[in-house]
């Protein structure tokens, strides 16, 4: 084992919150020295892009190939009626129906996933940042946590909002897409509240000589993308295998390049893990770091999914653009404890089939559902067996309460009230529950808390409790109940914990003896 050069801050997991933590460093502190790694390769030649930005259709399926660690394979592309089979049983579950491509499943790595055979990772650089949706809704009322001082919250949202890249005109406002949300606002005016009303979706998206541009983490990085920040370093294609802890202090970790082999330690001032919510307790668990809530509270947003075919009655009567874009119905407990999105084709992560079409736009209905959160549902990491990189193997401990099936149920109710209002729906039977984990938004494994009483894992800036210099990110920490995409809020939370990193190293690093 060889040693390198020494960064101030050690960075694990290239994702949005990763690239968060690395970009508001380098405007805060300059000075810092920053070392980015991730297990997964480099997809472009701009780290951290998302695969949609990609032009050639050959080219982005490589890159999401090259994204699915274990199961390097094309996945098929099944339309509603096979994942409606697969929530029901009645189709064997195989990656071509539970994960996207891009992502591949936790039991392909060799983890234990039957309480949530959905459960998917991405491993490149960019994280799950190179094949989200984009939609970044900002957290309601009780999804907000509730402990952060408001001013201080919302100047992070603000900020994350900046990083990402987040607007409300991602998609021109048509006709159609004013007539798609008086009809939702229509259907629910009655439960919406708190000045929320059915809007336009915030989407991570920009538009640029007529073409829809696509968030990644190489926004978030900006310049650091761009090279030439000397004090930056992303290394791709490098596992860190442990962290290496000294008393209350981590002082370096255990890194191995994927690609030789090679294995070597680094020493840093602070080290922050943002893995994600399944990789980055099981690296703290991995190294000895293992406080009691490690892993627990796991919380995975229900998905209730429909399509619809639009009422010809909300198209406009001359011919011109249909593109109804993406709206929200924003959340807002205890009426609405739900995060409604209608969209059209392009931005859906699920195809939908169009065998009924009969040339009128269809679109698609997610809704997803806040449910209860408790310490009983987490992750337990093995002493005995390894996963397809040699970290302790995964199983996924998750079941939905009778109170979560009472708001899955409600929620069917909704997207059939929302269909009824837009159109047509384009299949039989009710909308359905994808498959646990489906929504990818997993949460709580790392979660914040207000002081250290056993059932957080770090405090308000992020740092680990019991940890002198170690900073946790991403949905993990996330401690509320929440029905909205998390990366928004996952990115604030960075941007809260960069700036306690960068006051904390604001005096010089002490000189070594060596």
């Amino acid at each position: 084992m060889t040693e390198r050069s020494h960064p101030d801050v050690l960075i694990v997991g290239g994702g949005p919150v990763g690239a968060t933590f690395a970009r508001v460093l380098h405007e805060r502190a300059p000075q810092l020295t920053v070392l980015l790694v991730d297990a997964g390769p480099q997809l472009t030649p701009r780290p951290g892009q998302h695969v949609k930005n990609i032009p050639d259709p050959a080219e982005r399926e490589r890159a999401q190939v090259r994204s699915q660690g274990p199961t390097q394979v094309v996945y098929g592309t099944p339309g509603i009626g096979a994942r409606r089979a697969a929530a029901e049983g009645e189709a064997p579950a195989r990656p071509a129906l539970l994960a996207r491509p891009g992502t591949f499943l936790l039991r392909d790595a060799h983890g234990m996933a039957d309480d949530m055979p959905a459960a998917a990772l991405s491993t490149n650089v960019g994280g799950m940042g190179a094949h989200w949706t984009c939609a970044c809704p900002p957290p309601g009322n009780t999804e907000r946590i509730p402990f952060l001082p408001s001013a201080e919250w919302d100047a992070a949202l603000q900020d994350a909002n900046r990083l990402l890249a987040v607007t409300q005109a991602a998609y021109p406002d048509t006709d159609v897409a004013r007539a798609i949300r008086q009809a939702l606002q229509g259907a629910f005016h009655d439960t919406l509240a708190g000045g929320r009303p059915v809007q336009p979706m915030p989407l991570a998206a920009r538009t640029e000589g007529g073409v829809r541009v696509w968030s990644g983490a190489d926004v978030v990085l900006g310049p650091l993308a761009d090279g030439g920040a000397a004090n930056f370093t992303l290394l791709p294609d490098t596992l860190c295998q442990r962290l290496m802890v000294d008393g209350p202090r981590v002082t370096g970790a255990q890194l191995q390049d994927r690609r030789s082999g090679e294995v070597w330690t680094v020493h840093a001032r602070a080290v922050v893990v943002a893995a994600d919510a399944l990789r980055t307790p099981q690296l703290l668990w991995a190294s000895g770091i293992r406080p009691a809530a490690l892993g627990h509270y796991l919380n995975d947003q229900p998905q209730v999914l429909g399509a619809v075919q639009l009422d010809p009655a909300l198209l406009p009567a001359s011919p011109g653009p249909a593109a109804g874009g993406v709206s929200w119905v924003p959340f807002h407990a205890p009426a609405h404890p739900y995060h409604g999105q209608v969209m059209e084709l392009e931005a859906s992560p699920i195809p939908i089939p169009v065998e009924q079409d009969t040339g009128t736009p269809v679109v698609g209905l997610g809704w997803f559902c806040a449910r209860e959160v408790r310490f009983e549902d987490h992750l337990a990491f093995s002493a005995d067996h390894r996963d397809d990189v040699g970290l302790p193997a995964i199983t996924v401990h998750h079941t939905l309460t009778p109170t979560d099936h009472v708001v899955i149920e409600r929620a069917k109710d909704e997207v059939e009230r929302a269909m009824a209002a837009l159109g047509r729906p384009i299949a039989a039977g009710r909308p359905f529950v994808l498959p646990s984990g489906s929504s990818l938004h997993y949460q709580g494994t790392t979660r914040m808390g207000e002081r250290d009483d056993g059932t957080s894992v770090c405090d308000a800036t992020s740092r680990v409790w019991g940890v002198e210099n170690l900073y946790v990110g991403g949905n993990g920490v996330i401690p509320t109940s929440t029905a909205c995409n998390p990366t928004v809020t996952s990115v604030a939370l960075a941007v809260l914990a960069a700036q306690a990193i960068a006051r904390a190293l604001a005096q010089p690093a002490p000189v070594s003896s060596a």
